[in-house]
């Protein structure tokens, strides 16, 4: 797929706003009338495990309804006759496994399939850093052209490879809350909170990768320094599962043909404007994450609009 074009700050050390100028700016290629599932890309999900078996759905039917053209998962031999049944729309790749978590050797048993997609998203609701972490590596390894959504362990994992992650830079974005910054840097939680947009940017520089600082106020830094900030009073939106639906919706939208700052930018954006439709239907709190993608193609349009 075509990456779009960046939208640039007017002033690199003062934060930008992700709003609909933004958006407009860095979002994906425009689809013909006639155009079908070919071209709005393939992604592929990787997530999920014994725990927290769910994560997988959460990412997939995101991605999904933003407009992704193709979807496959990944899924241990435990969980793949359920996930088939549950993700109709996807098919479905059987890998190894360790201990109930997708195995770092499963990237070779994925070779084919990283190949040939467009994007990636590796590492929601995984457990173990040290597996999560290994596979995501192999997989940017085989893979040297898809871009990535790394998150959750399979971030936190990296913390010890970051040279070997600058190798694919360009083409990550990385999706850490304020526990995950600090176990990947090394800080304390309480300095990351203190100060997300240094912290953010230290970050992108070294990983190379755009990176998405989640919080109530949420940073979308770019490696060379440049930010973007999204502030919404969503309460709602600080969920279990939720960073799951956010790393689907950039996914999906990285598969379409954004680059990683728009993908992030409109993943950011869209997954708040689906917790403001729940919290204007629902109420501010005890909406899911699984309500959260059945907003996502009214927020597209409201966008569109």
């Amino acid at each position: 797929m075509r990456r779009s074009r960046r939208s640039e700050p007017v002033d690199v050390t003062k934060p930008g706003a992700i709003d609909l100028e933004m958006l407009r700016g860095c979002g994906p290629p425009a689809l013909k009338a006639d155009s079908d599932k070919e071209d709005r890309g393939r992604l592929l999900v990787v997530a999920g495990g014994a725990q927290v078996a769910g994560a997988a759905i959460l990412v997939g039917v995101a991605g999904l309804r933003v407009g992704a053209g193709k979807l496959q998962m990944a899924a241990t031999a435990a969980l793949a006759p359920a996930l088939a049944l549950a993700m109709p729309e996807a098919r479905i790749l059987e890998v190894p496994a360790v201990a109930g978590e997708i195995a770092g050797e499963a990237a070779e048993r994925l070779a084919p399939q990283l190949a040939a997609t467009d994007a990636v998203v590796i590492g929601p609701g995984m457990m173990e850093d040290a597996v999560a972490g290994e596979l995501a590596l192999r997989a940017l390894q085989a893979a040297d052209a898809a871009a990535f959504v790394i998150d959750a362990a399979a971030l936190t994992g990296l913390a010890e490879r970051t040279e070997d992650v600058r190798r694919a830079g360009g083409r990550l974005v990385v999706t850490p809350h304020a526990g995950e910054m600090a176990a990947l840097t090394g800080a304390a939680r309480r300095e990351v909170e203190n100060d997300p947009l240094r912290m953010a940017r230290e970050t992108a520089r070294r990983l190379q990768a755009v990176v998405v600082m989640k919080g109530a106020e949420t940073f979308v830094v770019t490696p060379d320094g440049a930010a973007w900030r999204h502030r919404a009073a969503l309460p709602g939106l600080g969920a279990s599962g939720s960073g799951d639906v956010l790393a689907g919706v950039i996914g999906g939208m990285l598969a379409r043909g954004c680059s990683p700052l728009g993908a992030a930018a409109w993943g950011v954006w869209l997954h708040a404007r689906a917790g403001a439709r729940l919290t204007e239907r629902i109420g501010p709190l005890g909406f899911l994450a699984r309500e959260l993608p059945d907003e996502l193609p009214a927020a597209l349009q409201e966008a569109a609009g």
